[in-house]
């Protein structure tokens, strides 16, 4: 399990490379392509708002989202009230956002329908 989980961070470690604007502009296009709403660039970080039926489902959502991102070792920045959560995703220790970001948001998609 532990030799599993330590490759799977190595593949994520290899992610973290700041994308520069042209990247990030056709990985965003990617991603939005699928998306039920568009994920937005936001002070420098993608950023997208969920909004859910009530607090417990936006709760279950959280909860999806940080068993994907502890497995990935990539943290969302987010805020929650009531029924809405709001997602802000880059790597610090890049000083931008990487592909890694657009790995995590693609995942979070999938887990909010």
């Amino acid at each position: 399990m532990l030799k599993q989980s330590m490759s799977c961070r190595a593949r994520f470690n290899m992610s973290r490379t700041k994308l520069d604007a042209e990247s990030i502009a056709r990985a965003l296009s990617e991603l939005n392509a699928s998306a039920a709403s568009p994920w937005a660039l936001v002070d420098g970080k993608l950023h997208k708002g969920f909004q859910f039926k009530d607090f417990v489902e936006a709760f279950g959502f959280m909860s999806r989202v940080a068993l994907v991102a502890e497995r990935m070792d990539h943290h969302p920045e987010w805020s929650n009230v009531y029924n809405r959560v709001v997602v802000d995703l880059s790597t610090h220790d890049a000083g931008g956002i990487t592909t890694l970001d657009f790995t995590l948001a693609s995942r979070i998609e999938g887990l909010s329908s």
